[in-house]
């Protein structure tokens, strides 16, 4: 899409100066393919928590309902999803002008810090049971335990088709996959306490998993806490992308640059670039959005452009106007004529 130019006193006068260029947007698996594949995987989970349900009451297992609560917060994970991606959708409109895009980043939020909760209770559960192991029937652990490793295998691999880089798709791929470990751990205990009759090792197993969990719970409130501060998204460092812009022959200095995320894969740059007397206004914000395409991904800009010689009609001369600037400046080095 065109750049599109900012109002009088924004930008260089005239069009296209000051631009604010949108381009085409890349969002990985179509959202419609995102709902598809979330919805078999729910399926699948919310079949199988209701036999372990139904197991579990048969044959008064208390770890089988337990398993079968686990679960139970991975479907409302992924209905958080579901619910998010469809929210997202939405078109801009009023006071929300970026839509509701970061409903995904609040779902995210959401599934982390139910993942610490989760293994919060989990661990203390597990502590208490190394101290006091349980009577455990292993047999039925066992054959439970294995025909949810098939259920959960099948889960993950269909939330593996949605788009994983959304962070929203990835909380709940979390869920499913520290559900899947829980699994295979049970299985594992249940074959040790079958085989040798030590009950202490569901608790070992359950600790384990524990661990797994706090891991993603963690690195999920890490990575959407820092869209929502508008930190700059991991791999993107400011002063470098600063550096680089002020290296264009015709640029004299850079500053009240930000960088952030609206969303998952959704990254903005604004900044305020002064050019040379000499320079073109135009052709260098075309430049600009040349090299943050191609070198940082980035299509999404604002570039309000001005001549340096511009700035002291408004009473400011070279040197003073950085004193309002937000961050750091960036300057050229001095160039040999």
């Amino acid at each position: 899409m065109g750049a599109h130019a900012h109002g009088p006193g924004e930008g260089h006068g005239g069009p296209g100066r000051g631009g604010h260029a949108h381009g085409g947007h890349a969002h990985g698996v179509a959202e419609n393919a995102d709902r598809r594949w979330l919805s078999i995987a729910l399926a699948l989970i919310s079949g199988f928590m209701v036999v372990e349900v139904v197991v579990g009451i048969i044959a008064r297992s208390v770890a089988l309902l337990s398993d079968a609560a686990h679960m139970l917060t991975d479907a409302a994970s992924i209905v958080l999803v579901l619910i998010a991606i469809r929210l997202s959708a939405r078109p801009a409109r009023g006071g929300y002008t970026y839509g509701l895009k970061r409903s995904e980043i609040l779902s995210a939020q959401a599934n982390g810090l139910s993942l610490l909760l989760l293994g919060a209770y989990l661990g203390y559960e597990g502590v208490a049971r190394l101290i006091d192991p349980p009577e455990v029937t292993g047999g039925l652990v066992l054959t439970t335990a294995l025909a949810g490793v098939v259920v959960n295998l099948a889960a993950a691999w269909c939330m593996s088709k949605a788009n994983r880089s959304s962070l929203n798709v990835e909380g709940a791929f979390q869920h499913v996959l520290n559900d899947l470990y829980a699994f295979i751990a049970t299985a594992v205990a249940g074959l040790v306490v079958l085989t040798t009759g030590f009950a202490r090792a569901d608790a070992i197993a359950g600790l384990v998993v524990v661990v797994l969990m706090i891991k993603a719970g963690v690195d999920l409130l890490r990575a959407s806490g820092r869209v929502l501060l508008e930190a700059a998204p991991t791999g993107v460092e400011p002063d470098e992308v600063g550096g680089r812009l002020v290296a264009h022959g015709q640029v004299a200095e850079v500053h009240d640059l930000h960088v952030w995320q609206i969303t998952s894969g959704e990254v903005s740059l604004s900044a305020h670039v002064l050019v040379a007397a000499e320079g073109d206004c135009h052709a260098v914000r075309e430049d600009l959005e040349a090299v943050l395409r191609a070198e940082y991904g980035i299509t999404h800009t604002t570039l309000q452009v001005d001549h340096l010689d511009d700035l002291a009609p408004r009473g400011r001369t070279d040197g003073e106007h950085c004193l309002t600037a937000h961050g750091p400046v960036h300057r050229a080095a001095p160039r040999a004529h």
